[in-house]
C-alpha cells in the first residue's frame, strides 16, 4: 500500500468523506483569472480581506503559505443533517437557519483532525513533515484545489459538488513539504445545461452561472454583512435568519446525499433549527450567548441576529409582532432599532404607526431616525 493509499485509508477513519492528493503548484491562470475579475467586480462586498494584495498572492501560490510545499491534501466531510419537517419550513413565524449551522462550529471539529492526520503523514513518512492546515478561513482556493484533487466538480451555485454525495461538504486542506502521489484527479461530470439554482435564488444573487454576487447573497446579508441591509433585499429575504440553503437544495445532484454520519451535525430540536422569531427576540446578550455557545451562530453576534429576526417578523406581517419589535425600538443596538422600524413600517397599522412616531421624537441616532422615517411614511 502506497503513503498515498495509507493517507487516504487514515482519513476516512478520522470520519472525512472524501479525500484526494494533488501536486502543489501555483494556481491554474482560469481560477485565479475569474477570482481577480470577480474581485474588480466588486462582488466581495466588504469582506475586504478577500482583496488584499499578500492574500492574493498566497491564493496563487501555495508556496507563499508553505515555502517547499510538494502536495496538498484536500478532504471533504458530508454534513447534510436531514430535511426540516415541512411543518417548521413553511411556518413564517419560525426562522430559517442553514443545515451547516445545525450542529456545533464545524471549524474546530475539522482542524483538530486535519492536524491529527498530519502528524499520521509524519509519523508514516518518517520525518517531521512542515505543514499548514486549513479549514474554510485560510488563503486558498479551495474549491479549485478540491476539484483537481478529485472531490468533484464546480457547480453552477459555485459550491462543490460530488456525483455520488451532492454539495452538502465541508472542505479542508493540509499542505505538506513532502512529495506524495496523487489520486485520479478532475471528474468531466457537470451541471449540463441545468440552472435550477440560478432561477430558484431568492435575491438573484447568482448574476450568472458559476459567478455569486455576494452582496446580494442571503448567507453574505445576514453573516458577513456587519451593517444595515440593503432595503431593496429585506422582502426577498423570506425568514431566513441565518445563512440560506436554496441555491443547494434545489440541486439535482442533492439526491444522492445521505444523511452525515456525524451525529453532532445531525438534526437538533426543532427550537434550535428552526426557531420562532417572536423568542429570539427576546434575547439579551447573556441569553444569545448561552444558547449558541459552540455553534456558528455566535459569528453575528446578538445585534447581527436580531437584526435579520427583524426583517424576518417584517416579512412574516403579523400583528402579532408589533408587540415585540415596538419593545425592540427601544434595543441598546443602533442597528436592531432600525431595522425594527422597519419590519413595522411593513407590517403597518395604527399601533406600529404610533410607536414609530413616539420612538422618534426620543431617537437621536441619525441612521436609525432615517429608517423610522422611511418607516412612518410606509405605514
Amino acid at each position: 500500500m502506497s503513503l498515498t493509499e495509507q493517507i487516504c485509508e487514515r482519513a476516512r477513519d478520522l470520519g472525512f468523506d472524501l479525500v484526494g492528493v494533488m501536486p502543489a503548484h501555483p494556481t491554474p491562470y482560469l481560477h485565479l483569472n475569474a477570482y481577480r475579475s470577480w474581485l474588480a467586480q466588486g462582488y466581495h462586498g466588504e469582506m475586504d480581506y478577500m482583496a488584499r494584495p499578500d492574500r492574493i498572492e498566497r491564493r496563487r501560490d501555495p508556496a507563499k503559505i508553505l515555502p517547499g510545499v510538494r502536495s496538498i491534501i484536500c478532504v471533504g466531510l458530508n454534513y447534510y443533517p436531514g430535511t426540516l419537517p415541512a411543518s417548521l419550513k413553511c411556518d413564517p413565524s419560525r426562522g430559517l437557519i442553514s443545515n451547516y449551522a445545525w450542529g456545533p462550529d464545524y471549524h474546530d471539529l475539522m482542524l483538530s483532525r486535519l492536524k491529527e492526520l498530519a502528524a499520521i503523514v509524519s509519523a508514516q513518512a518518517g520525518r517531521g513533515v512542515a505543514y499548514r492546515v486549513y479549514v474554510d478561513t485560510g488563503p486558498v482556493l479551495e474549491r479549485a484545489y478540491a476539484a483537481e484533487a478529485g472531490l468533484g466538480f464546480i457547480g453552477k451555485n459555485t459550491c462543490l459538488i460530488h456525483p455520488r454525495m451532492g454539495s452538502w461538504l465541508f472542505l479542508g486542506e493540509i499542505l505538506l513539504d513532502i512529495a506524495l502521489e496523487p489520486t485520479p484527479g478532475e471528474t468531466t461530470v457537470s451541471c449540463g445545461t441545468c440552472r435550477r439554482c440560478l432561477d430558484a435564488c431568492p435575491t438573484g444573487a447568482l448574476v450568472a452561472p458559476y459567478v455569486l454576487d455576494a452582496r446580494r447573497c442571503i448567507s453574505y446579508l445576514t453573516i458577513e454583512l456587519k451593517g444595515p441591509i440593503p432595503h431593496e433585499l429585506r422582502p426577498l429575504m423570506g425568514n431566513w435568519i441565518f445563512g440560506c440553503d436554496v441555491c443547494q437544495a434545489v440541486c439535482p445532484w442533492q439526491r444522492f446525499a445521505e444523511v452525515t454520519r456525524e451525529r453532532s451535525f445531525r438534526a437538533a430540536e426543532p427550537e434550535h433549527i428552526a426557531p420562532a422569531l417572536l423568542d429570539l427576540m427576546e434575547l439579551d446578550e447573556e441569553a444569545f450567548r448561552r444558547r449558541y455557545k459552540g455553534t456558528a451562530v455566535l459569528r453575528v453576534k446578538r445585534r447581527g441576529l436580531l437584526r435579520n429576526v427583524a426583517v424576518a417578523l417584517g416579512n412574516w406581517g403579523n400583528e402579532r409582532a408589533i408587540p415585540a419589535l415596538v419593545k425592540a425600538l427601544a434595543d441598546a443596538e443602533p442597528l436592531v432599532r432600525g431595522h425594527a422600524a422597519w419590519a413595522l413600517g411593513r407590517i403597518g397599522g395604527e399601533t406600529a404607526r404610533k410607536a414609530l412616531s413616539e420612538a422618534l421624537w426620543s431617537e437621536t441616532d441619525p441612521y436609525v431616525r432615517q429608517e423610522i422615517q422611511g418607516a412612518v411614511g410606509a405605514v
